[in-house]
């Protein structure tokens, strides 16, 4: 029998703020165990929290970002659980009336396929603590600086059917948080995690199923395989004739399964109500406004220029905008050496990734900045050099050496491209290898790179190679009597 998985996933960014969400404490990653924890973060009495404006605007940055709706007011409300690193007894999160609602986010598949994604809301809340259970032998270590970090959980609607479309969802959303600069992205320090809510039904038509949410995954392959597992285990419990349970699972990547962690609790057990000690939030329209302005060109539109506007192949687009460091990089190569799309995108996709990756340094702090680049591809555009010494320059500029010029001079690799200096090397080759260019004439071309060879070899490997192989063509061809005399 058929069956059809239903997931959705609740992904929780942390927002790139400098202080946390109702303190003026640290939100920086890092820092020794609970130094970095305010009074409000401990839940002293008495305390009383000031919301961060910062993480107001990145909040509705990423709500303009997939074209959701806007709360003009929204309502903080207490989420009330007892867990031991959460101090204050509660969790100030939104329920009601969130920030953002309401959006979508196109997803393009490995296939090529686009769907959208249905973003049901996305609310501002406090992160807990952490409780670090192999930090001593026998007991249970309490870390509290993260209480009171700024998240925003961004909840999709139930609209994903397999693991490979809950991922491909995952990575787009990852993209866009960072091409927003509204979150960092780490997934391995916790700031980019989510929450996978996943049932199965017979058919497409058939009513939703119990679903089981696989709690705090924060890696791309865990997320699939976590929920790949969760949908044969759910099938296999059906078809055997029993329930499902509504739970609470982790995944646990060392026997790549999911586990029983608890019962699933519902909003009633939550016992959400407005927080009392804060005000509605009220998002004037000025505010919107601006940060609408502020908006960069998005990932899918700037993905869809290059391929339609500047001729760029699917994947350069592709690679090209899975970073925004990368896609500005180009941008601004591309600014100094307009029409040279392909070549530019070579380069910076090639040559600049490979030695940043050998060099581990992100393009953001590259050794070359893009006019640098630039330079050098119009030399290499002009003629001045060739591609293999282009290559050597690059190097040689990677080093540190100078700029193109610099090193072009440096290392007198002007190429050759007067005519009449070609010429009198051609000339040369072809009276000292006579039955070479016999052959050559006869028709057989694949000696023709023995001739270029020692043409280059004659000019220090300076000759313009595509002047090189048009003037030595032309002159075994016999129809130099329209070239100038090599004398």
């Amino acid at each position: 029998m058929s069956w059809q998985a239903v997931i959705g996933l609740e992904i929780h960014a942390q927002l790139a703020t400098r202080s946390k969400l109702f303190s003026g404490a640290s939100a920086a990653y890092g820092a020794e165990p609970n130094t970095q924890a305010a009074a409000i973060d401990v839940g002293l009495p008495g305390t009383l929290p000031v919301v961060n404006d910062e993480a107001v605007r990145l909040a509705v940055t990423l709500g303009l970002a997939i074209g959701a709706r806007i709360a003009p007011v929204s309502v903080f409300a207490r989420k009330n659980y007892f867990y031991p690193d959460l101090p204050k007894g509660y969790q100030i999160s939104q329920y009601e009336r969130p920030v953002v609602a309401d959006g979508m986010l196109a997803v393009r598949l490995d296939d090529d396929r686009v769907i959208e994604v249905r973003i049901e809301r996305a609310h501002l809340e406090e992160d807990a603590g952490k409780s670090l259970h192999d930090a001593f032998s026998t007991q249970t270590g309490i870390d509290l600086n993260r209480a009171g970090v700024p998240l925003l959980e961004i909840v999709s609607a139930p609209v994903l059917h397999s693991p490979a479309e809950a991922v491909a969802y995952l990575r787009t959303m990852h993209r866009l948080v960072r091409w927003l600069g509204i979150c960092d992205g780490n997934m391995q320090e916790g700031s980019f995690r989510c929450d996978a809510n996943v049932s199965v039904r017979r058919s497409p038509q058939a009513p939703l199923g119990t679903r089981a949410e696989i709690k705090n995954v924060n890696s791309f392959r865990f997320v699939e395989k976590a929920i790949a597992y969760e949908i044969e285990r759910q099938i296999r419990v059906l078809e055997s004739g029993e329930a499902v349970v509504q739970e609470t699972r982790l995944y646990d990547a060392a026997q790549d399964r999911t586990r029983s962690m608890r019962s699933k609790e519902s909003a009633d057990d939550y016992r959400y109500f407005p927080d009392p000690d804060l005000p509605p939030l009220a998002i004037p329209p000025e505010l919107v406004a601006s940060v609408r302005a502020s908006l960069p060109e998005l990932p899918e539109a700037r993905r869809r220029r290059y391929v339609e506007a500047l001729g760029l192949p699917a994947q350069d687009a592709d690679q090209l905008c899975a970073d925004r460091d990368t896609s500005d990089y180009f941008e601004a190569v591309l600014a100094a050496l307009p029409g040279e799309a392909k070549l530019c995108a070579n380069w910076v996709l090639g040559e600049l990734a490979a030695a940043l990756n050998t060099l581990g340094l992100p393009i953001a702090r590259s050794p070359l900045a893009p006019a640098d680049l630039a330079l050098l591809l119009r030399r290499l555009r002009e003629g001045v050099i060739s591609g293999k010494q282009a290559k050597d320059v690059f190097a040689a500029m990677i080093a540190g050496e100078g700029d193109a010029d610099a090193v072009i001079a440096a290392r007198g690799l002007v190429q050759i491209s007067d005519e009449g200096a070609l010429l009198a090397a051609i000339d040369q080759v072809i009276a000292a290898h006579p039955a070479q260019a016999a052959q050559v004439r006869a028709g057989q071309d694949k000696v023709l790179g023995f001739l270029v060879g020692q043409v280059m070899k004659a000019t220090g490997g300076k000759a313009n190679p595509q002047r090189l192989n048009a003037l030595l063509r032309t002159r075994l061809d016999g129809s130099g009597a329209d070239l100038p005399s090599a004398s």
